[in-house]
């Protein structure tokens, strides 16, 4: 597979992993600040690595390949969305003074939500089309 793959997927690990840890109610307000900020770093780089690496590539064979086109295009424009809303959670929940209440637990479970479904998503069409493209 894919060396970029390979790295990717390992992104969706340790992003869930940091996302995961928020959820311990065993961990303190201060340290999901902190996982947070982390988590917020991890997502933004991991989604310029694809914008860099990924996507270029099948947008080029997706020009003569309509399925492989509609597939690029939805996942760009759903991880535009899925982007936008992350950042807007961290931004408001990042600062040490924002409240982890039953607020945030809702915004919290529903980006947890919309993150794994896309990583899960991300890894079962998207990078399988870049592995046929670039096998090694």
């Amino acid at each position: 597979m894919a060396r970029l793959i390979d790295e990717l997927k390992r992104d969706h690990v340790e992003i869930d992993a940091m996302l995961a840890k928020v959820r311990d109610s065993k961990i303190t307000n201060q340290e999901a600040h902190k996982i947070l900020i982390a988590a917020k770093g991890k997502l933004l780089a991991h989604l310029k690595k694809e914008d860099i690496q990924l996507y270029p590539v099948l947008d080029k064979s997706a020009v003569n390949d309509a399925a492989l086109k509609r597939s690029v295009d939805f996942y760009a424009k759903d991880m535009h969305e899925i982007t936008a809303d992350a950042v807007a959670f961290f931004d408001k929940y990042s600062p040490a003074d924002s409240p982890i209440d039953i607020e945030f637990a809702k915004a919290f479970g529903r980006l947890y939500s919309i993150l794994s479904r896309r990583l899960r998503s991300e890894e079962s069409t998207l990078y399988p089309a870049y592995a046929k493209l670039h096998p090694l």
